[in-house]
């Protein structure tokens, strides 16, 4: 149900896209930039435009899904190649690695901006994302990078809950990264290990399970599912078929993380 504060969060946020005029948002398909997206296109038509990346380190199955969703609204969009591994200092994961992955895709970002006749270049970040330890954000800004949602004061759930009010398939679509953020800081990032985390994780999410993540703990990998998903581990047959897909897939051990998903595992040790 809409509130009163989600309306007026939401004609603010028409509001500002009709005052930028023209844009190219960093389109991944998931819930945010789906939702910016089609607003943005509602209201500015073929003055925006949807830029997805294709890359190691995003399964293809989300740029399959990114790329439906444009064609079957008409959408204008254009796909650029982004290999962050070739970035300097990417492969080796310091802290800040999402730093000069935001560099390089906004910066490809722009530049196809340029090359169309766009006034701005906008993500899909939201009022939540300022609670989680970020340094893409940090690029975003040096890039100047607008975030509409995130300035309208728009939180994840009043987003799912305006985009399933406008009838969007991905209102309970469940949150993604991409998968160089599976693993721990200072572990070195490899097309192989990247591709051992998303044929694992696309085995879980064939098995029925929604929300998945495979952390790479070099021989060990550690399944996170949402906290009401657990239980579904609790059969025999099903933790014997994921070990030995894991197994086959390259994993020595494979364990369950009792605590379940949520969002920046990997950043809960940093400052300690």
């Amino acid at each position: 149900m809409r509130t009163i504060d989600m309306q007026n969060k939401l004609t603010a946020l028409k509001t500002r896209i009709k005052e930028m005029g023209s844009m190219a948002i960093g389109f991944s398909g998931g819930l945010d930039s789906t939702f910016l997206l089609k607003v943005a296109h509602d209201i500015l038509k073929d003055r925006v435009l949807a830029v997805i990346a294709r890359s190691t380190t995003f399964p293809e199955r989300e740029f399959r899904q990114a790329e439906s969703f444009v064609r079957a609204k008409g959408i204008r969009y254009a796909i650029i190649d982004s290999e962050e591994l070739e970035l300097e200092g990417f492969a080796a994961n310091p802290v800040d690695r999402c730093y000069y992955c935001k560099k390089e895709l906004f910066t490809r970002i722009i530049e196809t901006a340029r090359e169309n006749g766009l006034s701005y270049i906008a993500d899909g970040a939201n009022l939540d994302d300022l609670s989680d330890y970020r340094p893409g954000m940090l690029a975003t800004k040096e890039l100047q990078v607008v975030s509409p949602l995130k300035d309208c004061g728009l939180t994840k759930d009043e987003i799912r809950a305006l985009a399933r009010e406008m009838g969007l398939s991905v209102w309970n679509k469940p949150s993604f990264a991409c998968l160089a953020s599976r693993f721990p800081y200072g572990q070195e990032i490899t097309a192989e290990k990247l591709g051992m985390v998303d044929r694992a994780e696309q085995f879980l999410l064939d098995l029925g399970f929604r929300q998945v993540r495979v952390r790479h703990h070099g021989d060990l990998a550690r399944i996170e599912v949402a906290v009401e998903e657990r239980k579904k581990f609790f059969g025999e047959r099903i933790m014997d078929e994921v070990y030995a897909e894991l197994k086959r897939i390259g994993f020595t051990y494979i364990a369950l993380d009792l605590k379940g998903y949520r969002t920046g595992s990997m950043n809960e040790n940093i400052n300690k």
